[in-house]
């Protein structure tokens, strides 16, 4: 029997971040390598990315790394896995481009060449398993399924997909190549489940979201049009390109790397210019010339985030864009549920700044993924034993399970995976047979280590109710405080008009400095802090029923150095000249004056 196991670690109970781990007996096969954007609640942190502590520990197992399409939950976490592990990296032509552009970025991996461009009529022959692979429908083309067949049948991955009678070649999917993989033993089906959540609005063709495109280009007129797409949407970007040649306007790209992924479409035929295209594109440099009314700015935002660009365009932060009055700005992207609020706030701001504001999903059910009706009729093409709906939050999930189970599949036929859980084949089906830790990468600018969650809660607890500092200094060898706390608040209270609770937080730390500089045995200078951190605290909470973050910066004068005295020598037994003595004099009686019991008046910081 062959040893059959799927390992998610990515991609279940939340929207995004797919990367599934397939083992069969000695070999490992990445099934794509995404990201996810982070929720509110994740400050500062640019992406999500998988935990690649299993992948490292098994790297010498690893087979290939294969991706199904090209947006960034399916490959966007590849530059960062490639600095860890070194394998094959398999996927259709677009799908391998966009790829290289993400690691063409990093200097560490800019010299990988490790791929293999593969399409549906493809098949990898790994001696235990065979890949291959099916055309499927999404808003990029060449999204590609992926088959694993071994001697007992087939595990498939359905990366996204949607089925669209409508659509364009490059975008259709093969419902042939699903029949035939469907007239063999389907072990698992790895189902995209994002599009299935109940919802009042039919899921709208691509053809008439191309038409209600065009239909809100043409009701702009006189207006500059700002139009939020991914760039990876190459369908969407197609569709913004025809409404703009319709319109007689002139299309300016704005985002992130949005240059580079229309040129590599364009070069591939993936993307289609009007035969009067001369003067389609008009570069950055030429925005403020340009009228109004014969103007489209295509914003896609770094990393595929659009709304984020749009955000400091409200803020006016933005270094190309200011918008006004006479802007209409499209959104036409679907924000996932966990930034829904973020969303909302921008429109706002963006209203305030006298803009239109257009949200393609308020007014239509646009989508990339499988409804419920979709699903079910791909469960009724392949008739698999197990179903794993994947690339879903978990109340999504749920719905797709309730969708399986209208066709008639029995309930503990289906899997409602976590990530790290060990599904493995018994011979006869697939069940949970234990799990491994896998917990998530947050990625904060370039740096490739995880922020981790204790960074995240000072971070949150500094967003909610700020930060208390106060600085003292304090004469270790005489065991005293040598001077009067300085205290200073940010995002807690306003200082000046506190005065008695900043008088009372002095005290206290006092208070706890010389109570610990009395009974320590052994001067330990993260004991002393704490102690103060955590009375300070204690009486913050009493008093403000708030918990700000607490610094406590304790200072100590330097016992390293004294000024030279009337009868000191210098080292080559000389006295000091008339004039440095006396200058030395009128430090130390400056710093009586002073009240300062110090031996030259310097002090020096201790370590936070």
């Amino acid at each position: 029997m062959t040893d059959l196991n799927i390992l998610p670690l990515g991609g279940v109970r939340e929207n995004g971040k797919n990367m599934y781990a397939v083992s069969v007996n000695d070999e490992i096969f990445i099934l794509d390598a995404g990201l996810k954007y982070p929720d509110t609640e994740q400050l500062g942190i640019d992406v999500v990315i998988p935990d690649f502590e299993y992948l490292i520990k098994n790297q010498d197992k690893i087979a290939g790394i294969f991706l199904s399409h090209g947006h960034s939950d399916a490959i966007g976490a590849l530059p960062y896995l490639l600095q860890q592990i070194q394998a094959p990296v398999f996927g259709s032509e677009l799908t391998i481009a966009l790829a290289k552009i993400a690691i063409n970025e990093e200097k560490a991996i800019d010299q990988f060449d490790d791929f293999h461009v593969v399409n549906e009529k493809t098949e990898i022959d790994f001696g235990d398993v065979k890949l291959s692979f099916f055309n499927t429908t999404h808003t990029i083309p060449e999204a590609l399924g992926i088959v694993m067949t071994v001697d007992e049948g087939q595990v498939v991955y359905t990366g996204h997909f949607k089925f669209d009678q409508t659509v364009e070649a490059a975008y259709q999917t093969n419902y042939q190549r699903l029949a035939e993989i469907g007239q063999k033993p389907v072990l698992a089906l790895l189902a995209d489940s994002e599009g299935t959540e109940e919802s009042v609005k039919a899921p709208a063709s691509e053809r008439q979201i191309h038409a209600y495109i065009q239909e809100t280009f043409e009701e702009a007129k006189g207006k500059r049009i700002v139009v939020a797409a991914v760039a990876s949407n190459i369908q969407r970007v197609q569709q913004v390109i025809d409404a703009t040649a319709k319109t007689k306007r002139r299309l300016v790209l704005t985002g992130h790397d949005a240059d580079k992924i229309v040129k590599t479409a364009l070069d591939l035929g993936l993307l289609k210019l009007p035969e009067d295209n001369k003067k389609l594109f008009a570069s950055v440099k030429e925005l403020d010339q340009l009228p109004d009314a014969q103007t489209v700015v295509l914003e896609t935002g770094k990393l595929g985030e659009p709304v984020k660009a749009l955000h400091k365009m409200a803020k006016g932060e933005d270094p190309v864009v200011n918008i006004g009055a006479n802007d209409l700005v499209f959104i036409t992207t679907n924000p996932a549920f966990a930034v829904e609020s973020y969303v909302a706030q921008t429109r706002n701001m963006l209203f305030k700044k006298g803009a239109n504001v257009k949200q393609i999903s308020s007014d239509l059910r646009s989508s990339g993924h499988a409804s419920k009706e979709d699903l079910q009729l791909l469960l009724n093409i392949l008739k698999p034993e197990v179903l794993l709906p994947v690339s879903a939050e978990f109340r999504v999930m749920v719905t797709a399970k309730q969708a399986a189970e209208e066709v008639g599949m029995a309930t503990e036929r289906i899997i409602m995976a976590k990530r790290g859980d060990q599904i493995a084949y018994n011979g006869e089906t697939f069940e949970k047979v234990g799990a491994v830790s896998v917990e998530e990468t947050m990625i904060d600018g370039d740096s490739l280590k995880d922020i981790g969650n204790v960074v995240l809660r000072d971070r949150r607890i500094l967003s909610e109710d700020g930060v208390f500092v106060t600085v003292v200094t304090i004469d270790r060898k005489k065991r005293k405080v040598v001077s009067k706390p300085k205290m200073t608040s940010r995002g807690f209270v306003y200082v000046k008009a506190n005065r008695d609770l900043m008088k009372e937080s002095g005290k206290i730390t006092i208070d706890a400095i010389e109570e610990y500089l009395k009974n320590a045995k052994a001067f330990d200078w993260n004991e002393l802090k704490n102690g103060v951190r955590e009375k300070l605290s204690r009486f913050l909470f009493n008093e403000t029923r708030r918990r700000p973050m607490v610094m406590p910066v304790v200072m100590e004068v330097n016992q390293n150095r004294r000024p030279h005295h009337k009868n000191d020598t210098d080292k080559k037994g000389k006295k000091p000249a008339n004039k440095q003595n006396q200058k030395n004099q009128g430090k130390a009686k400056k710093a009586k004056n002073q009240g300062k019991k110090t031996d030259d008046g310097q002090a020096t910081k201790s370590a936070d």
